[in-house]
């Protein structure tokens, strides 16, 4: 499909009509920016765990094991090549982040399982926000308790 024929408003129709579908489909629970949504989906569906009510304080997911799973993802773009993730609150609310880079296009670049001792560790509390900051950078899959699951999670 050619889109630099399409007017704006019809580029903003396409948006709505494509998030409508994906939250009809399940993969998308809300109205905001879906890569939080596509990652909990994402992870949900590979691993068989039960999502949490979107109001649960601290975690997204529930695995068989009941571990509690916190789930975060990135897009990586071209403008903005950041990888911090979006801001932990709670961190005794959870046992296990897991973690996913997306590229521009959605694909997923790489995703790990992250203990909550490593998080703590690695993380930077941030008074304002009261919340802490967690830059999902390549050195993390270099700690021995974290598990790659870049070729398990896949679209």
């Amino acid at each position: 499909m050619n889109l630099t024929d399409q007017s704006i408003a019809d580029l903003l129709g396409f948006h709505v009509l494509i998030l409508e579908e994906l939250k009809n489909r399940g993969v998308l629970r809300s109205e905001n920016n879906p890569t939080g949504d596509l990652a909990e989906y994402l992870f949900c569906e590979t691993y068989g765990w039960k999502r949490a009510p979107n109001s649960a304080r601290g975690f997204d997911a529930i695995g068989s094991d009941r571990k509690r799973y916190q789930i975060k993802g990135r897009r990586l773009a071209g403008s903005n090549p950041s990888r911090q993730l979006s801001a932990l609150r709670g961190l005794d609310d959870f046992d296990m982040l897991a973690a996913v880079l997306f590229n521009e296009l959605y694909s997923v670049v790489r995703a790990c399982l992250i203990p909550v001792d490593v998080v703590r560790r690695r993380a930077t509390y941030v008074a304002h926000t009261n919340s802490h900051r967690f830059m999902l950078q390549d050195v993390v899959w270099d700690e021995p308790e974290v598990v790659d699951v870049t070729r398990r999670l896949t679209l």
